[in-house]
């Protein structure tokens, strides 16, 4: 039997070929322990830091990477101890031999597995930190983090890249392309120079906080409420239901007007009644819409009736009140309301409206 085993077959003994064939398979069989093994004593002490987090959500980011990840290394330290056999050791492309290449393609395997594992741990960062800024209810946040993640896993790649180029082709042209990159990245800002003032309005927009997502801005001839902050431009959607991009920059330098954030609104309204009408009815209906307004528990004190002007033909109440009604539908729902029983003490007191359209502001 140790004859048999102690053969040479390509270089090196059948016996070391059983010990690669054992070690793998006995990895393959324990490797889903190992990493559920592994992956449980990290969330030991993650979970410190994200109650909020189960164990099937870590897990589940980490198992896979890590299994290839063993079994990768336990491939890679196994198949060290075998000898090459140089009969199989050809050229396979332009002086490439075998060998080399298949020790290329190992080192790949291996940065691919462990950028995978970074990668996921970037994930994990973000859904904890997620949880948190869930308890908040602000979108704004929620998107500052998929910002952030997206943001490292490219710097991830870039440095992934770096490495496979190292691998492939050797530190001599690694070194010859980040040299070029400085050349190269200043003649880039220049010509992207205004979507690099973009990006760093939107870091300001993340930080400062002038509006968040769900709010209603105004900015220059447009109305509407904010659905998204991007790298590049804030998406509004209008009162007509149109979907408008605007980019950071405008949204930082233009007078920007956040709706959403007013404590009170104010609603101005001109009434322009018939020129004949006696003076003790004007004075009835001035007395009578402050009574109502006064008695309104939606319409906050300061509020303002008067006979504002008068012509050989009309005169001119002005009827300024605020409300602590914001959101749009009760507002307009107490304005309605307050509408009629406007009409109502006109009709009451026998008081005509002149010709002259209604005039309703708002603030």
């Amino acid at each position: 039997m140790n004859n048999m085993l102690d053969q040479v077959i390509l270089g090196n003994p059948l016996q070391n070929y059983f010990v690669l064939a054992i070690v793998l398979l006995f990895v393959s069989m324990i490797k889903r322990y190992l990493s559920q093994w592994l992956a449980n004593l990290l969330f030991k002490e993650v979970r410190k830091w994200a109650p909020d987090i189960g164990q099937q959500e870590f897990s589940y980011l980490l198992l896979r990477p890590l299994e290839y990840f063993f079994l990768l290394v336990a491939f890679m330290l196994t198949i060290d101890h075998l000898n090459f056999p140089p009969q199989a050791n050809i050229v396979i492309y332009n002086g490439f031999k075998l060998k080399a290449i298949l020790g290329t393609l190992l080192e790949l395997a291996l940065s691919v597995s462990i950028i995978w594992i970074i990668l996921r741990v970037i994930d994990f960062v973000s859904l904890m930190i997620s949880k948190s800024a869930d308890l908040l209810h602000d979108k704004t946040d929620n998107q500052f983090i998929v910002f952030f993640r997206d943001f490292f896993k490219a710097i991830v790649f870039i440095f992934g890249a770096i490495a496979f180029i190292r691998i492939l082709f050797g530190a001599v042209l690694v070194n010859k392309i980040i040299a070029g990159l400085g050349i190269g990245a200043a003649a880039l800002a220049l010509a992207a120079k205004e979507s690099i003032e973009n990006l760093i309005c939107s870091f300001i927009i993340f930080f400062d906080k002038p509006f968040r997502v769900g709010d209603t801005v105004r900015v220059d001839a447009y109305q509407g409420a904010v659905e998204k902050i991007g790298l590049r431009s804030t998406r509004i959607r209008t009162q007509d239901k149109t979907f408008v991009t605007v980019p950071n920059k405008k949204m930082v330098d233009s007078i920007l007007d956040n709706l959403s954030l007013r404590t009170q609104q104010r609603v101005v309204i001109r009434l322009e009644v018939a020129g004949d009408t006696a003076a003790d009815k004007l004075l009835k209906v001035l007395q009578d819409i402050k009574q109502l307004l006064q008695q309104h528990d939606k319409v906050a004190d300061g509020f303002i009736v008067n006979l504002h002007d008068f012509t050989s033909t009309t005169y001119v109440f002005q009827i300024t009140y605020l409300t602590n009604v914001i959101e749009a539908a009760p507002f307009n729902q107490l304005r309605s309301e307050l509408n009629f029983g406007f009409i109502s003490i006109l009709e009451k007191q026998g008081v005509k409206l002149s010709s002259t359209t209604v005039e309703i502001h708002e603030k």
